[in-house]
């Protein structure tokens, strides 16, 4: 679950989203041989979001972990991740399930993984970190929170699918008890209809924000992998529902003094639709500079930049790569390299948030 950072300079990758060109180019630009194997002694370490809605999740299943297996690099399980150990059938994993669907049209033409390789493919991830730490960095996929980090050292032993499962239920018996599972489901058959509708005037349906709010901030594994979140003020839609919880800029509540680098969140170079990407919920960036730290302490980098969107610059007229990227931040150095091989300085660290 927690596993400690390689004592060596480290090129800290974002979501790569079956992005296999991108993640090539970007390996190359960043000076790695085809085994991750790096002259200076440099290490690769993947944020997690390897696979899903790219053009070849298994190429850079495979990139990744021969990285991990000669050595050279670490990866921390992101939601993707997650969603195909828990068997989830969600939008961008098809390429895994192969079950031609519906909503994974979208993506294609995408390669997929051949049914003799998914078990082997699910013992790898089984055995993934949730968090890496060394005395001067933190990396999560998500979000570092204290509480939970410590909740899952405590558990060490377990499996973070029975984890998962075993929180999940925790927290359904506390809902219950206090009445709020009742009132969701109440308010789930009054709005069946409406509920997955962008076109409906759907109200703010509070049990059922609530309920997400606590299934999301009581199950480590949840926080670390997709975030904090908390009962929204008014409901919005997105990724095909409307939704009654709203993620939280965590970064503004952390006060320690350890940097933290995460992925996860769409950060953008260039104004992207949020809505075509079915990503309708707020920007937490909208008002952060692309290549700067952020947070209430300035330690905080997000190195996500929606290369998982990229799938929308192959349709005719546009120009792959020419507003999503493939980033790495290089530690110490506090750099970011592209997969164009563009080299930015960031800016920022250490100073305290203005908003």
């Amino acid at each position: 679950m927690q596993k400690l950072l390689p004592d060596a300079p480290l090129d800290i990758i974002g979501d790569v989203h079956g992005e296999s060109v991108a993640l090539k180019h970007l390996l190359f630009n960043l000076g790695y041989d085809e085994y991750g194997c790096h002259p200076k002694g440099r290490k690769v370490i993947f944020v997690g979001d390897l696979f899903d809605r790219g053009p070849d999740s298994p190429a850079v299943l495979n990139i990744a972990r021969r990285i991990v297996e000669e050595g050279n690099g670490e990866i921390i399980l992101g939601n993707h991740e997650l969603n195909l150990l828990r068997g989830d059938r969600k939008d961008g994993n098809d390429w895994f399930w192969d079950e031609s669907s519906a909503h994974d049209q979208k993506y294609e033409p995408f390669n997929r993984l051949h049914n003799q390789h998914r078990d082997e493919l699910l013992r790898f991830l089984k055995q993934l970190p949730l968090v890496l730490e060394r005395d001067d960095l933190r990396i999560a996929h998500a979000a570092w929170h204290e509480p939970s980090v410590q909740k899952l050292v405590a558990t060490e032993d377990c499996l973070v699918t029975d984890l998962f499962d075993q929180w999940d239920r925790e927290i359904d018996t506390e809902l219950e008890a206090r009445g709020l599972l009742s009132e969701s489901g109440e308010e789930a058959e009054t709005w069946k209809y409406a509920l997955t509708d962008p076109q409906q005037n759907v109200p703010l349906l509070k049990a059922t924000g609530l309920c997400d709010e606590r299934r999301q901030m009581d199950n480590p594994v949840r926080v670390l992998t997709s975030g904090l979140e908390r009962l929204a003020a008014e409901p919005f839609y997105t990724s095909g529902k409307w939704r009654f919880s709203n993620r939280v800029k965590w970064w503004d509540e952390y006060t320690d003094s350890t940097p933290v680098i995460v992925g996860h969140y769409w950060r953008q170079f260039n104004l992207i639709d949020r809505k075509a990407l079915g990503k309708g919920d707020q920007n937490l960036f909208e008002a952060i500079s692309p290549t700067h730290w952020h947070g209430a302490q300035g330690n905080v980098f997000c190195v996500d930049f929606s290369v998982g969107g990229r799938f929308q610059e192959r349709k005719p007229g546009k120009v792959p790569g020419s507003t999503t990227k493939l980033a790495a931040l290089q530690w110490p150095e506090r750099t970011l390299v592209l997969d164009t091989g563009e080299k930015i300085a960031t800016k920022g660290f250490g100073e305290a948030s203005r908003e």
